[in-house]
């Protein structure tokens, strides 16, 4: 017998399947929010196995994907597009210019507004990253079959995708 998430969440378990759970029994294991912190450090130490030797952090790979994608961006961008907060953006950015892979520039338009862009050597390193970073992030789900890694794949980008659509998320 399956169980509702409103069932887990208030106090139901996965793990005594077709059994009425004791008041406030949910472990750990049956809470969606500790399970998804879960797989995240499991990727993110697959990430370091993986890319370690290029000594840069998922968030940097993120923000040097995302400045390829866009060429150029502001910060307020960038922090959008990879869906982290301004003063982490700031401090990824700072990291990544000093070791050459983005450029800042003051527009002479606004000289408030500094958008990044990459370097060719950021790209260059993107290229790179580009095997063992698929390779971390398929070895991350390679427990599910591929039928289940797409319906994950879609259930994530939809809770995702509803977040985003609510501007007080």
């Amino acid at each position: 017998m399956s169980q509702s998430l409103f069932s887990l969440i208030s106090g139901g378990s996965t793990s005594q399947e077709g059994s009425e759970p004791a008041e406030g029994d949910w472990p750990l294991r049956d809470r969606p929010g500790f399970l998804i912190r879960r797989v995240h450090q499991l990727h993110v130490a697959q990430f370091v196995r993986e890319c370690g030797d290029f000594d840069i952090t998922p968030i940097q790979y993120s923000l040097l994907a995302a400045l390829a994608d866009l060429d150029q961006a502001d910060q307020s961008q960038l922090a959008a597009a990879i869906a982290m907060d301004r003063t982490t953006t700031a401090g990824a950015l700072k990291r990544l210019e000093a070791r050459g892979l983005v450029e800042r520039r003051t527009l002479p338009t606004d000289r408030r507004a500094q958008f990044c862009s990459p370097t060719p050597e950021g790209l260059a390193l993107l290229k790179r990253l580009e095997a063992p970073a698929r390779a971390a992030h398929t070895s991350t789900i390679e427990a599910l079959s591929p039928a289940e890694q797409f319906l994950f794949l879609q259930l994530l980008q939809k809770i995702v995708d509803q977040a985003d659509a609510d501007p007080e998320a």
